[in-house]
């Protein structure tokens, strides 16, 4: 089977898998758009800061970063401990991406949370070559967010709406997905350590700076934890 016909079949066999993320990433990249235009940032620039970073979590978070005093330090402490995880995406990945050449380094890239969720869960067919099933999962996910981001960006510019809230929905699609993980009694201390933390460093700290001390404990915690069990 020829390069194209190759690809062509693994796209067809990805998209499915990938349908759940596009409801949710048209969604989240609207609101992501709307509150860039919102902020006074042309389509434009809210389409390279997701081409270029491509972290919808850490993209929310920039654009209180981007729209306040900008204190570069402080981005890049919050941006490393929020994306922290995909280390660990990495690390997973090391034996699926294995032998797939310079298309690796475009796999690796474009690695976020729900592409991670798909390509570690499924194994395409026999008759569909992997490395393009991984990249086709991939470039799906990237188009999707690319193209919520862009309607997003657009009706903000056109329609004036009170955005007030808006920028919730990525904290309530967490809190939803942090209820659901404590609904199993394995996930329960983890969830515990990181309310702990959270409140601790809100004490100490305060709301304007708890996210990076608050993830410290929490690192410090798991790790101690670990330690401990080994």
């Amino acid at each position: 089977m020829d390069n194209n016909k190759a690809i062509k079949k693994a796209f067809k066999t990805a998209f499915p898998h990938t349908i759940p993320v596009f409801t949710g990433f048209i969604a989240l990249g609207i609101a992501y758009g709307v509150l860039m235009s919102t902020k006074g940032f042309a389509t434009i620039w809210a389409m390279l800061m997701s081409s270029v970073a491509f972290c919808g979590s850490m993209q929310f978070a920039a654009i209180t970063l981007l729209a306040s005093s900008f204190d570069p330090l402080q981005a890049l402490i919050l941006s490393i401990m929020v994306n922290a995880r995909h280390l660990f995406y990495g690390i997973s990945m090391l034996e699926k991406y294995k032998g797939f050449g310079k298309i690796r380094f475009f796999l690796i890239y474009m690695l976020c949370d729900e592409t991670f969720s798909i390509a570690s869960s499924i194994e395409p067919p026999e008759d569909v070559e992997r490395k393009w099933f991984y990249f086709a999962v991939s470039l799906l996910d990237y188009l999707y967010w690319q193209l919520g981001t862009f309607l997003g960006a657009v009706i903000g510019n056109v329609i004036t709406f009170n955005t007030e809230g808006l920028d919730f929905a990525l904290t309530a699609l967490f809190v939803v997905l942090f209820l659901e993980q404590m609904k199993k009694k394995e996930n329960r201390n983890s969830g515990v350590i990181g309310i702990f933390a959270t409140v601790l460093a809100l004490v100490i700290f305060g709301a304007d700076n708890l996210v990076i001390p608050a993830m410290i404990i929490v690192l410090g915690c798991l790790l101690a934890g670990r330690r401990r069990i080994c």
